[in-house]
């Protein structure tokens, strides 16, 4: 058995981890909430940005433009988004463990796709992995994270694509469900090919059917609006994440407190042995030393 002062420290050292780890779990649950705020109001924008892009698509036939259209694939772009800080349980390697498994269904050779890794452990993985990355130097994932952020990578893959460098950019990222699950999900935002789903727009529109006049025309309005949904289909992405962040660091962090608490208990009941034990031979050496002078 550890001696009552090895003991002892053990206890202060496991407490003041405890104190971090809960301190981290409350500014955790405090960041969740904002980013929360952000995705659930973010929704909406990218919903309505994809029902205009249908409705055109619906009305006139004739509307045209490279992201729409469904090309043979030779190279594939994928945007991995992570964290920039660890301690956040399995959020990192949750998607990383995905995107592996879908590397090894999907590819044989890695001249097939290139990794344009968002937040600085996706960038870390990546450059271990010896992935042919897009971006040369990472991208961080702030907590305040703003559109302007990513308007350069995604000027970026969308040059590439336009220039058929790349035939198709998936990305992967945690999406944020609740505060106790987060699903790793993979969506692939160029080409455009994948609309919602008819009974969701019905019951949206309340059955009617909706009118449009657009100005100047059709196809000037897409021209627009397909790289503004493109941008910020990613946004809503990256918000996702951010929010599926925050979410797993509080759980992990809240995981972790628990545990200290446990490994304190268990320390301290050493403890109370050890002492108990200390005495009891103190006691016996005196009642022995007394016998023995009586």
């Amino acid at each position: 058995m550890a001696s009552m002062r090895e003991i002892k420290s053990r206890i202060t050292a496991t407490k003041k981890t405890s104190q971090i780890t809960k301190a981290m779990h409350m500014v955790s649950a405090s960041k969740l909430k904002k980013a929360e705020r952000a995705i659930k109001g973010y929704r909406p924008l990218m919903y309505r940005l994809r029902d205009m892009i249908d409705n055109i698509l619906e009305d006139d036939i004739l509307v045209s433009h490279p992201m729409l259209e469904d090309r043979e694939v030779g190279k594939i772009c994928y945007i991995l988004v992570s964290s920039d800080r660890g301690l956040a349980g399995p959020y990192n390697s949750s998607v990383f463990k995905a995107f592996s498994a879908h590397i090894d269904r999907h590819h044989i050779s890695r001249d097939e796709f290139v990794v344009a890794p968002i937040g600085f452990k996706a960038f870390s993985y990546a450059k271990r992995m010896k992935y042919e990355l897009l971006n040369e130097e990472p991208i961080n994932v702030r907590d305040d994270i703003q559109f302007i952020d990513f308007s350069e990578i995604t000027k970026m893959f969308q040059e590439d694509y336009l220039n058929e460098k790349i035939d198709s950019i998936i990305v992967f990222y945690n999406h944020f469900v609740n505060t106790i699950t987060q699903e790793v999900k993979y969506t692939q935002i160029i080409p455009i090919i994948n609309g919602h789903n008819p009974k969701e727009k019905i019951k949206i529109n309340n059955g009617m059917k909706l009118i449009y006049n657009y100005e100047p025309s059709p196809q000037m309005i897409i021209d627009h609006l397909i790289p503004m949904y493109v941008e910020n289909t990613l946004y809503g992405l990256i918000l996702e994440a951010k929010a599926s962040e925050h979410a797993s660091r509080m759980t992990a962090m809240k995981s972790a407190t628990d545990n200290a608490e446990e490994v304190i208990d268990t320390l301290q009941l050493h403890y109370n042995r050890a002492r108990q034990a200390a005495i009891t031979i103190e006691l016996t050496d005196i009642i022995g030393g007394a016998n023995a002078v009586n």
